[in-house]
Formats: structure tokens, sequence, C-alpha cells
């Protein structure tokens, strides 16, 4: 199984690369069938070591290996780096076109950055957090822009996004949610779906054949659409969530922390921006 994050579907803790698994010591009833019951690591890529020499698997080694805190402080540096880029641009940049200028550049920057480090093989830090600078360039702007129009937007936004995310989290340790193989298939199928359809208004609004946006209007439509929107952001935390407990069961190396990070910093971006419209439209309708 692969996750929604294109880092994670290029190189990350998928079933593919070996990562997968939520124990890594076989269960009662469960082998049966299985092969790999008797030798929970013997799928496991960290664990095969001299395998082509006979050797038989070793555990994997419990140095040098993605932990929590790892990832806990990765995604800090990340998310911090994206909140520092944020405030300068808020600070410096007051609403103009010039500002919407740099704002759409950076996004542009962003896009770039983070599709060079999805085709790459293995997380490079550099590329990771020059995304988040200019990430955070282009919120900063863009909230900046909505909280002139709509006084505390950005503000009720952040804290949205950590509702959204506290509430995933909790819904997923709870096991309320099983992120199975199934459930990845039709939540990516809607995904791409919302996304093409997404893409189609966007062209219809550019050559004027929908009006006030589109799909993506200010009004109940909009909210409704955004609304699925964050539902799907939510959906994308959940195999992240599923893809880093994997990672450290199977003892994935310290240095895939950084893909975790920069998984949930785009899932975080994707929650926040449309929580930032859904808020403006609710705003807009009082």
């Amino acid at each position: 199984m692969r996750s929604s994050n294109p880092v994670f579907s290029r190189r990350g803790f998928s079933r593919d690369n070996g990562y997968a698994g939520f124990n890594t010591a076989p269960q009662a009833g469960y082998a049966q069938g299985n092969p790999y019951a008797q030798n929970p690591y013997a799928n496991n890529p960290y664990a095969q070591q001299d395998v082509q020499q006979g050797a038989p698997p070793q555990a994997p080694a419990t140095t040098g290996r993605m932990t929590m805190d790892d990832v806990v402080l990765r995604s800090a540096m990340t998310l911090g780096t994206v909140a520092v880029g944020a405030a300068l641009a808020w600070a410096l940049l007051p609403v103009s076109s010039t500002s919407y200028g740099l704002a759409f550049g950076s996004a542009i920057v962003a896009l770039v950055l983070a599709l060079i480090q999805s085709f790459k093989r293995t997380p490079v830090p550099a590329l990771i957090l020059g995304y988040a600078a200019f990430e955070g360039v282009f919120l900063g702007v863009i909230s900046e822009m909505y909280n002139s129009q709509w006084s505390g937007a950005p503000f009720q936004a952040v804290l949205g996004t950590m509702a959204v995310t506290g509430a995933t989290l909790l819904v997923y340790k709870a096991g309320w949610i099983r992120v199975t193989a199934r459930y990845a298939r039709i939540g990516m199928a809607i995904a791409i779906a919302f996304v093409l359809v997404m893409a189609v208004n966007l062209l219809l609004v550019a050559f004027g054949v929908a009006d006030n946006g589109g799909l993506r209007s200010f009004g109940p439509l909009g909210a409704i659409v955004g609304i699925i929107a964050i539902l799907l952001g939510a959906f994308f935390l959940t195999l992240d969530f599923k893809q880093i407990e994997d990672g450290i069961a199977y003892g994935a190396p310290k240095n895939e922390a950084w893909l975790a990070a920069f998984g949930l910093t785009l899932t975080l971006v994707w929650i926040y921006v449309e929580m930032l419209r859904l808020v403006a439209i609710f705003s807009s309708n009082d």
C-alpha cells in the first residue's frame, strides 16, 4: 500500500518497499498460509544482510533506525520553517500586486522543490526545508490577504487544522479507522477524481465558462467542496500515520524521518489552505 503523498509513493514506507506491516512479531492464527509468519523479518529489506552469501535474515539493528522522536523533531523543523516563512512574509510583504506576484512565484518554486524531492530515492533535507521556506512565503501572503478581508480567518484556520489533525490522530489511534489496501484504493480514487474535477473547474473559470469560481465559489457549493477537500486531507493524514508507524516498526533508516516530516507538511498545508477558504466562506455568509 502506498501513501497519498508523492514522497511516499516514490520512496516511502510501503509494502512494495518492505516497510509495511503493523507488527513485527507473528500473531496467533496468522501463521497458516503465511510464509513469513515464523520469521517476521523475512520480508524486511533492512533485515536481509548477506542474503546472497546464504546467511539467514537478521533482525533490524536498533541503532541508526527511525524513531518517533526523529519524526517529531524533523516535523517540528519543517513546520517551523513554514511558520517562520509565513510570519516574515506577513510582516514584510503588505498586500499588493507585488506581494501576490511573489506569492505565486514562491508557490511555483515550492512545487518544483517538492516534485524534485518526490522523485529522489533518498530524502534531501535542503530540498525539504527549501520547500517549507517558499511554501511559508506563499501561505504568509495569502493568509494576510484573507485576514484583510475576513479578520481573524488565518487564526481560525490554524485552530481548525489543529482540530482536524488531533481528531484524525485520535480516531486512528483508537482503531476506529483501519488503514487497509482497500481503504487506500477507495480513498485515492476519490482524491484523484476530486483533483481532476477541480482541474476542469479551473479551466472553465479561466475561459469564462464558469462564473464566480465555479465549484470554488464563496457560496454553499463552495463550502461543500471545501468540506470534501478537508475530509480528503484527513484521509491523507491516516495514510501518513500508518506509513510512519510501519516505518518505525520495520526499522526504516533514521533519515527517512525527513520523508515523514515532508509528507505530513504537504498534508497539513493542504488542510490549512482549504480551512482558510472555508472560514472565509462562512464569514461571508454571516
